[in-house]
């Protein structure tokens, strides 16, 4: 009885926050880090004071989207004392899909809702787990790689199958598409500060986050002018992160006001500021896309004038760096065909050059591949046994077979075909959320033949989570006239 009145008078969220700060009071007498202690408070007392609102599902898909956005991953690393590093968005992944999945068994609230993509990933996932099978000669001396790439893979289906889950209706979309564009444009701010002053915020999050252990990495430049990172791990990949998120920039642009297309500006700025050809390719798709559905977007043309001038006084050059990459010198036919020599041949790229030994490889393993992980690629691989192909449809067809690529390709033309119908049968208004996201879905699969696309974890996490928020559009009640949206 005592314990329950007591439970009454004083909350465990009250509890634990004078817990917190006693903690604090020790650590000023003590020997402990004042600020670091100070900062897990700080934590301790937000998750105290607001833990029914921070703990909801549609909380925790927004702090995973906040991680990927905010903390570079492989730069920063949890000090977990563990045979491998441990990335923040891969500890906080496996522990909300943990939960998750436990309250699945014990929760009936909890529910595992079928998804409208159900059918190709069933798919993929068939393709995958034969592709492992049908070449055990290859697979086991690869064991830890091949597995680290199927928990990779499996993450991502969790992570989609979650957002399916969690996030129910048009409001609950929009607010996470509202928060993955917002996140995004001050990545794409943090760009242009780091192309104008080669200051990259997100190198000195550990000034701020101290139990934060960081691993430091830089890119080189094109035509003289610095290639930005930001918060990605690749200049392609931020470009193709803010390239996939400019079209729903638009499609909020014109469902909830003209002020969310100065986030799509700050989108496509950053865009340039990666000076790289893969973001451009993939806006003209998305451009296309929604062409096609909101034949009004042509009416933004004549912004393209005053964005280019814009373009140009942030990122002096850029314009002219992007115009170059498209047509180097000798023509960009010969760029991809041929390389130096003296280069290794493993990392020396090349699209063009390595297309025709590529499918001659995949002639050898026509149905399932090579499979799943073996192809072991990039410049910090020790072990690196295949060359750097930057065309993840090429890469998929080799360690798939064409039983992936056409899973794949079902699965990205099965997205862009409904989300498109639902675009064009719905109201002009109603009808942009599908728009864009049919736009962002068709700019990554355009994206995916000129690099790496699965080897970037911010871009390719993001692609999951737009895919399992168009399933949940999808599922929303069509419009009926006279009805509230």
């Amino acid at each position: 009885m005592r314990s329950e009145a007591v439970g009454a008078r004083f909350p465990p969220s009250a509890i634990v926050l004078v817990g917190a700060l006693g903690a604090l009071a020790v650590s000023v007498v003590s020997d402990a880090s004042p600020l670091l202690v100070a900062l897990l408070v700080i934590v301790v007392a937000a998750v105290a004071i607001s833990h029914r609102t921070l703990l909801r599902w549609h909380s925790l898909l927004a702090a995973i989207l906040l991680v990927l956005l905010f903390i570079p991953a492989k730069r920063y690393t949890l000090p977990a004392g563990l045979p491998f590093k441990l990335d923040v968005y891969r500890a906080l992944v496996a522990a909300v899909i943990v939960c998750w999945g436990a309250s699945l068994l014990v929760d009936p609230r909890v529910r595992l809702r079928r998804s409208a993509f159900d059918a190709p990933l069933v798919l993929l996932v068939a393709a995958v787990l034969a592709s492992v099978s049908a070449n055990g000669d290859r697979v086991q001396p690869l064991g830890s790689d091949v597995a680290k790439s199927l928990l990779l893979l499996l993450g991502f289906v969790a992570v989609y199958y979650f957002t399916v889950s969690v996030v129910a209706g048009r409001r609950h979309v929009e607010l996470m598409l509202k928060l993955l564009v917002g996140g995004a444009a001050l990545v794409a701010i943090a760009s242009v500060v780091e192309r104008r002053t080669a200051y990259n915020v997100f190198d000195h999050l550990g000034e701020w986050v101290p139990f934060l252990d960081y691993h430091g990495y830089r890119f080189g430049t094109r035509g003289g002018r610095l290639r930005v990172l930001a918060s990605s791990s690749h200049p392609i990949a931020l470009g193709a992160l803010f390239a996939m998120l400019l079209p729903i920039s638009v499609a909020l642009g014109y469902r909830l006001g003209r002020h969310w297309w100065i986030l799509a500006g700050a989108l496509g700025v950053g865009v340039f500021a990666t000076a790289s050809r893969t973001p451009v390719l993939m806006l003209a798709a998305a451009g296309a896309i929604l062409l096609w559905l909101k034949p009004e977007v042509k009416r933004l043309w004549p912004l393209a004038v005053p964005a280019a001038v814009v373009v140009h006084f942030l990122l002096p050059g850029a314009i002219g760096t992007i115009r170059d990459a498209f047509l180097p010198a000798g023509g960009l036919v010969a760029e991809q065909s041929n390389v130096d020599p003296e280069v290794d041949p493993l990392l020396a790229g090349g699209r063009l050059r390595l297309l025709g030994p590529s499918l001659d490889e995949w002639a050898q393993r026509p149905l399932f591949g090579q499979g799943e992980g073996t192809r072991i690629t990039g410049f910090e691989a020790p072990n690196r046994n295949a060359p750097i192909l930057d065309n993840e449809w090429l890469g998929t067809l080799l360690e798939l077979g064409v039983l992936g690529f056409a899973a794949w390709a079902w699965l990205l033309l099965r997205a862009v075909r409904r989300l498109g119908a639902r675009a064009r049968d719905a109201p002009a208004e109603e009808g942009w959320l599908f728009a864009g996201l049919a736009a962002s879905v068709a700019a990554f699969g355009v994206g995916m033949f000129t690099y790496d696309a699965f080897s970037f974890i911010q871009v390719t996490f993001v692609f999951w989570i737009l895919l399992g928020l168009a399933s949940s559009l999808l599922a929303s009640p069509k419009h009926v006239p006279g009805a509230a949206p």
